[in-house]
């Protein structure tokens, strides 16, 4: 059962822009703090952003200022807006959906590749 939804990757150079978007049941995403995730091939998946039901938001310091996650209430869906993308920022992007005691819910995964 896909509870989380992701489209928007694909290939751009370097200093371009993507969108990411998660879209998730209106349960999860009232509920759930979202995020995303990435993990590069040899790495460990990290945390990129999340947004809290309340809208309060956190940014890994590799991202800040150039990425921004935000919620679309009335669509159900988190986006992750990504500005002068680097060839660092190549990664496949997990959407991600939290809860304290439940289990974390994770997309798909949808594949960023920045060219330089």
């Amino acid at each position: 059962q896909v509870q989380l939804v992701e489209s928007g990757g694909g290939l751009v150079q370097a200093g371009g822009s993507l969108r990411l978007s998660c879209a998730a049941s209106s349960y999860i995403f009232s509920r759930y703090t979202m995020g995303w995730y990435r993990q590069s091939p040899g790495k460990q998946r990290e945390l990129v952003a999340t947004i809290s039901t309340g809208g309060s938001t956190d940014y890994a310091d590799s991202v800040k200022g150039r990425f921004t996650i935000s919620r679309d209430n009335a669509e159900n869906t988190v986006h992750l807006q990504m500005n002068s993308l680097k060839p660092d920022d190549t990664a496949v992007y997990y959407c991600n959906a939290h809860r304290i005691l439940r289990t974390d819910l994770w997309g798909q995964g949808t594949q960023v590749t920045v060219s330089s």
